[in-house]
């Protein structure tokens, strides 16, 4: 959507040259361009979800908001030693080494189906080790939206096994 786009400001070179950044901090501060997304993010959900699962940090903005408004449970896919109960742990690749993602072992129960959320799909490495985290504890990913794709990185492919049913609602 084109308001949506109109929102976003690209700060060229951060955080290092020749990376352009897509900040959506102009987005939340817009109450209505906000509910747009959260608004739009529910209109794309197909058949039933059991839970919102969020990707740490900007990721929450968005699945709690959802969360919300849908009145489905919240969960937080929180990045390494930021969870204060037992944890599954996953691995995923940056730039520069390795990080991990955690979830709490009791944050899904089998068959849970699970709609994942994040602000951004890049290369697709922390939305797969989510994924995996979700397939750990036996839950089904039945749709992943992302606010915003960068569709040269190629983030979709390597999400397509975990589900067919991937959005984005802005692209560049």
């Amino acid at each position: 959507m084109n308001l949506l786009k109109e929102a976003i400001r690209s700060i060229n070179d951060y955080p290092k040259p020749g990376i352009i950044y897509r900040d959506i901090t102009p987005l939340l501060k817009s109450p209505d361009l906000f509910s747009l997304v959260i608004d739009m993010s529910a209109e794309l959900i197909d058949g039933n979800i059991d839970l919102i699962a969020a990707i740490d940090a900007r990721g929450f903005i968005f699945g709690s908001a959802l969360a919300q408004k849908l009145r489905k449970g919240f969960i937080p896919i929180r990045k390494r030693n930021k969870l204060p109960y037992k944890v599954i742990s996953q691995e995923y690749s940056l730039e520069y080494g390795l990080d991990q993602l955690e979830l709490h072992i009791d944050a899904i129960t089998p068959t849970q189906k699970i709609l994942l959320i994040d602000d951004v799909l890049a290369t697709g490495g922390t939305a797969e080790a989510s994924a995996k985290l979700v397939n750990q504890l036996g839950g089904e990913i039945v749709s992943m939206i992302f606010i915003i794709e960068l569709l040269g990185l190629n983030g979709r492919q390597c999400l397509e096994e975990y589900s067919n049913n991937i959005h984005s609602l802005i692209t560049y």
